[in-house]
């Protein structure tokens, strides 16, 4: 039977009370031309070789591509142990581990995790892990409005070099509630928040977010940033990739005082791109926060008999229940990819990432360098970056895409959408998992691209008698 045992009848008057007239309906603004009216059933009676069959044809549907896409999802190369381990039968089915005396693995797994956390960020905290980092941010947000007392007006300063889908998504879950994200533009020459261009008396502001590299793969100046929210008691949410924290001043360092809250997304650490999921968020605080914290918090202690134990903490289970007095919405981490990053970081190690880190930078720059010699390609930002970096092209931007894709290449990510002010430009990415012959395929590509593609806009004129 269903999981959800609902009668014929329950779902009629469902469906009756909320104004529609099938469930169909409540799908309808997914365009026609992504749903597929047979292709997602699978046969009934078939065994599992069969069944296997279909899977895999249907996996292979999904071609493999040379990516250079980033801003936010990165492919890096994951060890096979990783998952080998992470999808055995004691993690497999993870969930919130309620019951300590029947869950101990689990539980000394995600303390690892929050020490490893802890460790990389350099914070005194760690939760057990959250949905993802958009989701993460906006849980930040409803913390920092709870934990600065001093604060009234439930005003965040948001800088528009955060990503734009962390901007969207902490919209939708604080507005509601009062609270304000005020956007700060950035400078045009070198793609970050200046903070020169912070006033001198901001009034009553809660907290400012601070991102670390930004959406555009830029530096931002945390120390100079971080001085001034704290100067006007402003707490201060950092939103960082973890694998850059390798290599990078971790928040906890920031300015005299550090970050107050860290957060961002995880899918860095051993989880596959998997067409957009899923993946898990990471949040850490400074101790003074650890009640306002959301999400799951793991504590080791010791039992009757002198044996290490650990158990949920601060936390009990009735307190999610309990509305707008909750500090957090989260009843089900992420326990499964949280898994996989404890396991993915213990494997590396601290060299190992720092490693990940520096392949995956030089790899960058090396790109940087090879696009630049392009005619009609030219790097936009001047700063120092991270990972990924952002190009204008002379030439339109869809045809150049269009014409990779077709060789089997993602070329990037298009800003026109989110940042008009910027024209044809393309968020460009390389981690370690690229080779030179890839990086010369990418250039050597867009170079064919380009000149037919300017061969075509200027057709050659015939000649006078």
């Amino acid at each position: 039977m269903p999981f959800i045992p609902h009668t014929d009848d329950e779902v009629r008057e469902m469906l009756e009370t909320i104004g529609v007239d099938s469930i169909d309906d409540l799908f309808d603004e997914i365009p026609a031309g992504l749903t597929a009216a047979t292709a997602g059933r699978i046969p009934q009676g078939i065994n599992e070789m069969e069944i296997s069959r279909i899977m895999h044809e249907r996996a292979g549907q999904d071609a493999r591509t040379l990516c250079f896409a980033g801003g936010g999802a990165y492919e890096h190369h994951i060890p096979a142990a990783v998952w080998e381990i992470t999808t055995r039968g004691e993690f497999y089915t993870a969930y919130t581990p309620y019951q300590a005396e029947a869950s101990q693995g689990t539980l000394q797994l995600l303390y690892e995790y929050q020490t490893m956390m802890t460790r990389l960020t350099a914070m005194d905290i760690s939760n057990a892990s959250l949905y993802d980092g958009a989701s993460a941010l906006a849980e930040a947000v409803l913390m920092a409005v709870r934990a600065n007392r001093k604060s009234k007006s439930k005003r965040i300063l948001v800088p528009r070099t955060l990503h734009p889908a962390y901007r969207k998504v902490a919209h939708t879950i604080v507005h509601n509630q009062g609270i304000v994200l005020q956007e700060l533009e950035y400078d045009p020459q070198g793609g970050h928040l200046d903070p020169a261009c912070l006033p001198a008396d901001p009034g009553d502001v809660t907290a400012l977010v601070i991102p670390q590299p930004n959406f555009f793969g830029v530096l931002e100046e945390v120390d100079r940033l971080t001085d001034w929210a704290h100067a006007h008691n402003i707490l201060v949410i950092a939103v960082v990739n973890p694998i850059a924290l390798a290599l990078l001043t971790p928040p906890g360092e920031w300015g005299e005082k550090g970050a107050d809250i860290v957060c961002g997304e995880g899918q860095p650490l051993g989880a596959p791109l998997s067409s957009g999921g899923p993946y898990f968020g990471f949040m850490c605080c400074r101790k003074e926060f650890v009640r306002q914290m959301p999400g799951r918090i793991i504590g080791r202690t010791t039992d009757l008999e002198g044996k290490p134990g650990y158990t949920l903490t601060l936390q009990a289970r009735e307190q999610h229940i309990r509305r707008s007095k909750a500090t957090s919405n989260i009843c089900t981490n992420q326990g499964l990819l949280v898994t996989a990053a404890t396991i993915y970081m213990a494997l590396l190690g601290p060299q190992g990432l720092e490693r990940v880190a520096a392949s995956s930078h030089a790899n960058t720059r090396r790109l940087v360098e090879k696009l630049g010699a392009i005619k009609g390609v030219s790097k936009v930002f001047e700063r120092p970056y991270f990972h990924e970096a952002v190009f204008r092209f002379d030439l339109p931007l869809e045809d150049i895409l269009r014409a990779l894709s077709v060789q089997g290449i993602v070329g990037g990510v298009r800003l026109t959408e989110d940042y008009p002010e910027l024209g044809n430009c393309l968020l460009v990415c390389a981690t370690e998992t690229k080779t030179e012959a890839d990086l010369d395929t990418l250039a050597e590509a867009l170079q064919r691209i380009s000149l037919r593609l300017q061969a075509n806009r200027c057709p050659v004129q015939p000649k006078m008698a």
